[in-house]
């Protein structure tokens, strides 16, 4: 294959460039939002050139204990996702490994579920959340956001599953493993960077989820974006100190992010290349 000419590598570069910037410029916009005053960060036009001021987090650090928001959704996040990898992968395992008339269609309808708007079964949830003592707690945020990214999971895991040769596991039984040996040390070291790509896929996910941590909690469980949306009142929305929060909020994931990066590509790439 011939190799793309000086001309044709700096356009895709740029493009490259492009798109990065675009991506990231909100991140940058909150950024410099969250150290400007908060007739700074509403001015119109835009003030580019300012003094750094770091009242907008000590407002923030002051309103309410930071940490017991970010313990709430480290507990979330994390929990959610062991509980939904511990559940999504013998799933994947029998859909891919041992599949049935109807896999194609259950993993159909499992994908479809996402496709529901979350507030048409807000109030249903709501009544049985208050009805079985899960409002406020972590324990019901916890099954609520695994039931959520679990056909995420169960996909990605499949995906990942299916990209190792059968012929392993033939041998492995002719050996005479049996269908839980395989599993435990054929299936799960083979499929090791697919499973992490996927739990810090889920991570991400329950971090981020809002609209049921807003609806679903008081204070107890509240987590890191009910926090930032606290910010938001009848008497208007505070712009900087609303940036300051949600820096902080997602500096902690942003940072396991880069530094799991590795992992996330190697996993996303596992079975590109026989």
């Amino acid at each position: 294959m011939p190799r793309p000419s000086a001309k044709r590598r700096l356009a895709i570069g740029l493009a490259g460039w492009s798109a990065t910037f675009v991506m990231f410029f909100p991140i940058l916009w909150m950024g410099l939002a969250a150290f400007k005053t908060e007739t700074q960060a509403i001015a119109s036009p835009p003030v580019l050139l300012f003094t750094p001021t770091l009242e907008n987090f000590e407002a923030v650090l002051a309103r309410a204990d930071y940490l017991h928001f970010f313990f709430n959704s480290v507990a979330v996040s994390v929990g959610s996702t062991a509980l939904g990898i511990l559940i999504g992968l013998p799933a994947a395992y029998a859909l891919a490994f041992h599949p049935g008339r109807r896999a194609k269609d259950l993993l159909v309808w499992m994908l479809s579920t996402k496709m529901m708007p979350a507030v048409g079964v807000l109030v249903p949830l709501y009544l049985l959340f208050r009805w079985t003592g899960l409002l406020d707690t972590i324990t019901g945020l916890l099954v609520l956001n695994t039931l959520i990214n679990l056909p995420i999971i169960v996909w990605m895991l499949f995906t990942f599953l299916r990209e190792i040769p059968k012929e392993i596991l033939e041998a492995a039984r002719i050996d005479g493993a049996r269908s839980f040996d395989q599993f435990v040390h054929l299936i799960i070291p083979l499929a090791a960077p697919g499973i992490a790509s996927t739990a810090l896929l889920a991570i991400i996910l329950a971090w981020n989820e809002a609209f049921w941590s807003i609806n679903l909690t008081a204070w107890r469980a509240t987590p890191l974006p009910a926090f930032i949306a606290s910010f938001s009142s009848p008497e208007g929305l505070f712009w900087a100190k609303m940036s300051a929060a949600s820096l902080l909020a997602i500096g902690p994931i942003v940072a396991f992010g880069w530094l799991t990066q590795k992992q996330l590509v190697r996993g996303l790439t596992f079975g590109a290349v026989k």
